[in-house]
């Protein structure tokens, strides 16, 4: 566990990162935590939340952490959050991963709820990365499959983007909420609404990602069906030409005793010329009927 506190003018704030459930439980006791809100601190894909109590907020945020060319689909495993405990006199953090962005050198005479916004600014400004490459990706696939040949393109590959467009809105749909449901008590008007603007940036994009990636896989799969249909098509144009011509061989291969055919001089050539009737008449049928 390493803890770091850092005194300002108004207040103190304390950093707690990778603390086990023992380390938490004595550091609920010493400040007088929740043992509920502890119990969420720990949960390893917990959503972002807000909870007021009669001496301190609770607020979790979550920080992208991880790679969009991973194949991963879970909220745990894209992110890691940061629990926040305000009290009047003092701002308590806990995180397992560690975040480069805490280490914030500020003034002293800055307010806990400047402090505070300026870590979720932080915190949601990770989500612009992975947005963006998302959103190029999807871009790129699109090329691909229109322009280029779609069978490179795997439906694992669109089914891992479209599940990482989905919870990437999904955190950032709630970060929102939550912005909004507390701004009243920590609007900071330089900060907070400049949170707002990502937040609605950020959401636009996850959300055209999301409704592209789900076009893309239905597209993909309607020429995915379109190839197998052409393929059953051209197989069954081949059947219809032969099994007519298979009938009129399995009739004379059958060698009965009394067949008059088989004793013609232009038996032979009778046979092969029925042949060549029937495949020019399904030809022509089929040109009527548009079908070649």
């Amino acid at each position: 566990m390493i803890i770091k506190e850092k005194a300002f003018d108004s207040f103190t704030w304390i950093d707690i990162e990778d603390a086990n459930k023992k380390e938490l439980e004595i550091i609920a006791s010493k400040y007088n935590l929740s043992y509920f809100l502890m119990k969420d601190s720990l949960d390893i894909g917990h959503l972002p939340k807000y909870e007021q109590l009669h001496k301190h907020d609770f607020f979790i945020f979550r920080a992208y952490t991880s790679n969009i060319n991973l194949n991963i689909d879970e909220i745990g495993e894209m992110s890691n959050k940061i629990a926040f405990f305000i009290f009047e006199d003092k701002l308590i953090t806990i995180h397992r991963a560690h975040f480069s962005f805490l280490n914030i050198h500020e003034e002293k005479h800055i307010k806990i709820s400047e402090l505070f916004l300026r870590i979720v600014g932080f915190m949601i400004d990770s989500f612009k990365k992975p947005t963006i490459e998302l959103s190029n990706k999807i871009t790129q696939i699109e090329k691909t499959i229109f322009l280029k040949d779609y069978r490179v393109i795997l439906i694992e590959e669109l089914y891992f983007i479209k599940s990482q467009s989905r919870i990437l809105k999904k955190i950032i749909s709630i970060t929102q909420s939550i912005v909004q449901e507390s701004q009243d008590k920590y609007k900071v008007s330089y900060i907070h609404q400049d949170l707002q603007d990502q937040l609605l940036h950020l959401l636009t994009m996850n959300e055209e990602s999301l409704e592209n990636s789900t076009q893309l896989m239905n597209t993909y799969l309607s020429l995915s069906d379109q190839k197998n249909n052409e393929v059953v098509r051209l197989l069954t144009i081949f059947s219809v030409f032969f099994l007519p011509l298979n009938f009129i061989a399995g009739i004379y291969g059958m060698n009965f005793s009394f067949m008059p055919e088989l004793t013609w001089k232009l038996g032979y050539v009778f046979a092969l010329s029925l042949m060549a009737i029937v495949v020019i008449v399904i030809y022509l049928w089929f040109r009527r009927k548009r079908i070649l």
